[in-house]
């Protein structure tokens, strides 16, 4: 037997079976799933198909499946725009499991959620699950505007808060704030984040603001919920995989997910979330495989005819001297074709210029064939400076990629 679908947890063939049984009982699915005869071992999920959103949806609908015990929760499933698709889970949202493998919070923290609560999002909740689990003290702070910073962050001083959370879009205005008022967090000690990648720029300014601030970090969706947890001494690109996750690096490095969580509500069985990864060790020490995750491999979009990758054109941007952050907007015209605008959000300290200066280095690149397009039309292209990039009002997300049709 080899290793690629290798687990240690208890009763894993049996959780795997009576997934692909729920799955073989949706109409919708019944030939999807069909040759698959018997699972006898892990071993033999290489012959399952891989599962993609959209069948994980068509399960959902006819499943509806409910917790044993507890409340039911329901949260939006994958992208912010168009009618929600759920994501199920039972009260404490699986976290006892991950609080047994990741303590960044004790009985003596201050912890501030900053996650937004609401609209289906399940971060805030999932955070408050974990909270209450460690015995901390927690501010359910919630999305809080840019009017409101200073004022909150001189409450954080004052009470002494030691730690808090957020997504990285969400935190590096929050803590930048701090470094520019002059706002020193004494006590911070954690700062926990899940929901996208790392922003750099939080390290140029935690060691400023908050000198003892640590990251500690989640990754996971509303599919998988949490697959991996991160700590302080592992890159912040680096995963260690949860028991109840069976992680699977397929072709092109795409990773797929099957939960073997026995009383687990989505029925996840190979999944994928169109993330690549690749096996590492990591620096942390500890024993055994971590998941390095490289991004995502679904940024490909019809731009002109030709396809663009918008992970790679943000790649070749994160080249460019002084660019912190930097997202891809196509805008869909209906008499002149599509734009495409990058914007770009400048380190701190950059000189003027940065957005001819990205714009020469798109253009002079080869990234891919959008750049032709570029060369040919020099109008498709803008790069805008700017302040922040398009998040999501609500969650806090940021999207690399965002499509508009133009009003």
């Amino acid at each position: 037997m080899t290793t690629e679908f290798f687990s240690a947890a208890p009763l894993a063939v049996a959780t795997v079976a009576d997934t692909l049984a729920k799955l073989r009982s949706v109409p919708a699915l019944a030939a999807r799933y069909a040759d698959i005869v018997a699972l006898d071992s892990l071993e033999d999920l290489v012959h399952v198909p891989v599962m993609r959103k959209d069948d994980l949806n068509v399960a959902l609908e006819h499943l509806r499946p409910k917790a044993q015990h507890g409340a039911t929760w329901t949260f939006q499933s994958g992208g912010s725009t168009g009618s929600p698709k759920l994501g199920y889970a039972p009260t404490g949202l699986y976290m006892t499991e991950v609080y047994e493998q990741w303590k960044p919070l004790g009985p003596d923290d201050l912890f501030v959620n900053g996650w937004g609560a609401g609209k289906l999002w399940g971060a805030h909740y999932l955070m408050n699950s974990y909270a209450d689990l460690t015995g901390c003290t927690g501010i359910g702070l919630g999305a809080i505007n840019r009017a409101e910073y200073d004022v909150w962050l001189e409450f954080f001083a004052d009470r002494g808060v030691t730690s808090i959370g957020g997504t990285p879009s969400v935190l590096r205005p929050i803590i930048g704030r701090a470094r520019e008022l002059g706002i020193k967090l004494a006590d911070l000690r954690t700062v926990l984040w899940l929901g996208e990648a790392w922003n750099p720029g939080l390290d140029e300014d935690l060691p400023v603001v908050a000198p003892q601030a640590r990251r500690w970090g989640l990754f996971g969706s509303t599919e998988t919920w949490v697959a991996g947890t991160n700590t302080p001494q592992c890159a912040d690109d680096t995963w260690h995989p949860l028991p109840s996750q069976l992680v699977h690096i397929g072709a092109d490095q795409l990773i797929d997910f099957t939960s073997l969580k026995p009383h687990g509500l989505n029925p996840v069985l190979r999944y994928q979330t169109g993330d690549a990864g690749e096996w590492v060790a990591c620096t942390c020490g500890v024993p055994g495989r971590a998941l390095r995750v490289l991004g995502r491999r679904d940024g490909e979009v019809k731009f002109r005819g030709l396809l663009l990758n918008a992970d790679a054109l943000l790649r070749e941007v994160a080249g460019v001297p002084g660019v912190s952050q930097s997202q891809v907007v196509i805008t869909e015209y209906p008499a002149r074709g599509s734009t495409c605008e990058v914007l770009v959000v400048p380190a701190r300290g950059t000189p003027d210029g940065l957005a001819g200066r990205v714009r020469d280095h798109i253009l002079g690149s080869a990234f891919g064939g959008p750049s032709t397009a570029f060369q040919r039309d020099p109008e498709a292209l803008a790069v805008t400076v700017s302040d922040a990039l398009i998040h999501n009002e609500r969650t806090g997300k940021v999207s690399p990629l965002v499509q508009r049709q133009a009003t």
